[in-house]
């Protein structure tokens, strides 16, 4: 899949921590390009760095070696936007303040920023909840509004990292479907951790398997299934199973090597 341009380069990446038992690598090596308006998503065993460069992506972290290339199209725009595993909006502020939040921090006019976050607080079917307070609404709402914020505040980049995890399995399907729909509107470049295969085949064009600790890539696997897509058509197909399977076939014996690695170290630890 090649896209005409660029949006984030990625060269020779390294993460070290350094703790008293000694240093960590949490990341070795990690070199990719993710093209403009793309939708990436990213696979691994738990511990293997995949929040660590989310982070090092957002910002919000620096890296131990290595270059990373964030391109801009309108400097009058955010870098990125980042959407947590775990709800992060503020309980003081209704759905719309919450929702505009981002707008409001880039000085953008108050009639303008309530008209572009009704916009996405209608897409993400929430209209009737447009004043009322995060006390009011459930869990799968709340996480609604961490996805509008993300989106009204039209960064470069989308990071979310296992945003739909807390989540039951029917609200998480819905916000899958809400997330396609809003980013078939803006394709948006979207970076995505995921610790299922099933919602990164849904939602990706790319899926990056990483490696257990350190985290490297172990491949990258272009997702063909066609767009817009049906998440409960696709599931049916014989290519979204083959693609299951493939990725599952790689998966496995590093989420088994990632068990073992921590078995040794717990017993390592008596």
């Amino acid at each position: 899949m090649a896209y005409e341009k660029e949006s984030i380069s990625v060269t020779n990446l390294s993460k070290i921590f350094h703790t008293t038992s000694g240093e960590i690598t949490a990341l070795q090596d990690i070199s990719l390009s993710i093209g403009e308006g793309e939708f990436f998503c990213i696979v691994g065993p738990s511990g293997c760095g995949k929040t660590t460069l989310l982070r090092i992506l957002a910002g919000l972290d620096s890296s131990s070696g290595g270059t990373i290339s964030l391109k801009t199209t309108n400097v009058d725009r955010p870098i990125n936007s980042m959407v947590f595993q775990e709800q992060s909006i503020f309980p003081w502020m209704t759905v719309i303040d919450n929702v505009s939040y981002g707008l409001r921090m880039r000085n953008i006019p108050k009639k303008e920023r309530y008209e572009i976050a009704n916009h996405y607080i209608e897409m993400i079917g929430l209209s009737k909840f447009t004043h009322a307070y995060p006390s009011q609404l459930s869990g799968g709402m709340k996480q609604r509004v961490s996805v509008a914020r993300a989106f009204a505040n039209d960064p470069e980049i989308l990071l979310m990292d296992e945003p739909f995890g807390a989540l039951d399995e029917q609200n998480r399907i819905l916000l899958q479907h809400e997330l396609l729909r809003i980013w078939e509107e803006a394709r948006k470049t979207t970076v995505f951790i995921t610790h299922s295969i099933d919602e990164a085949l849904c939602l990706g064009d790319r899926i990056m398997v990483m490696s257990a600790n350190p985290g490297m890539i172990k491949t990258i696997i272009t997702n063909d299934l066609p767009r817009p897509r049906k998440i409960s058509e696709i599931r049916t197909s014989l290519q979204y199973n083959q693609l299951f399977q493939s990725i599952w076939q790689i998966l496995r014996d590093e989420v088994t090597n990632s068990k073992a690695n921590s078995s040794t170290e717990e017993k390592s630890n008596y």
